[in-house]
This record gives C-alpha cells, structure tokens and sequence, in this order.
C-alpha cells in the first residue's frame, strides 16, 4: 500500500469537519513549500548602487559596535 492509499483509506473514515481539516493542512504544507525562495546575495541587491564595502570597514563597524563590551565579567 503506497503513502497515498493509506491517507485516502484513513481520510475516507473520518467525518467531514475532520476531512476539512486534513484539506486545510495539506493546503498549509503546500503553500509553505511554495513560498520558500532563495536568498539573495546582498552584493546583488545593491550591485546598482556602486558601494564598496572593505574589511576595513567591517573592522571598524565591528569595532564600534562591540569596542566597549566587556571582556571579562566577575564572578
């Protein structure tokens, strides 16, 4: 018995608010795995834009953002 036959012979025993339901989770499923797109590169959502980002600049935001965090705490 395929995977199919069994979720017809189970659905056909269930009564039909149940069945709704099952209609309406395979509809859920379906339209999640449909929405699933690839990411984009961000160097290809502002290629247009001509920015220029460096390691120096990530160096230096990483720095400003986490220079006064501290590095050790007390016990």
């Amino acid at each position: 018995m395929t995977i199919e036959q069994a979720v017809l012979e189970n659905l056909r025993q269930l009564q039909p608010e149940q069945q709704q339901e099952v209609l309406n989770f395979v509809q859920f499923l379906r339209q999640k795995s449909d929405r699933k797109q690839p990411r984009r590169s961000l160097y290809g959502l502002w290629s247009d834009l001509n920015i220029e980002i460096t390691a120096a600049d990530i160096a230096e935001a990483r720095q400003e953002m986490w220079g006064s965090f501290p590095r050790e705490f007390p016990l």
